[in-house]
């Protein structure tokens, strides 16, 4: 099975905004969003202000992407650039959600050059 995981400003997988709940083996669960995902929803364009985002979301967990066959995640745009940083220079960590993902044996990452323009050459190159 394919799993198609965004990765956020925050550098949350789905809705599992940090620290993220890396322990729980239930496939979805019901989660709080946070002001900066509010506001990243906003700017995205899926609602027109913070106050008409819902307050919780239900959400696949990091356990059940984890247990996909493949995953991939496509992370554009300059407003994700620390989040793909983070992520790929960071050792695994609920705070960086996204860490989690280069523990998967089948994980793309697509970036544009924006998102990553933070990230070395050299880093990129071991990734990719």
């Amino acid at each position: 099975d394919l799993a198609l995981v965004g990765i956020g400003e925050n550098a949350h997988i789905a809705f599992n905004d940090p620290p993220a709940d890396f322990e729980t083996t239930e496939a979805y669960i019901v989660v709080n969003l946070d002001e900066k995902c509010k506001k990243q929803q906003v700017r995205e364009g899926w609602f027109p202000t913070a106050a008409d985002v819902p307050k919780q979301a239900i959400s696949i967990t990091v356990h059940q992407i984890m247990q996909s066959k493949v995953i991939v995640s496509a992370v554009p745009y300059l407003a994700k650039a620390n989040a793909v940083k983070l992520t790929l220079e960071n050792e695994i960590t609920n705070t960086i959600p996204a860490t989690k993902l280069k523990e998967h044996p089948d994980t793309t990452l697509f970036l544009d050059e924006e998102s990553a323009s933070l990230v070395s050459k050299e880093l990129l190159a071991k990734f990719f």
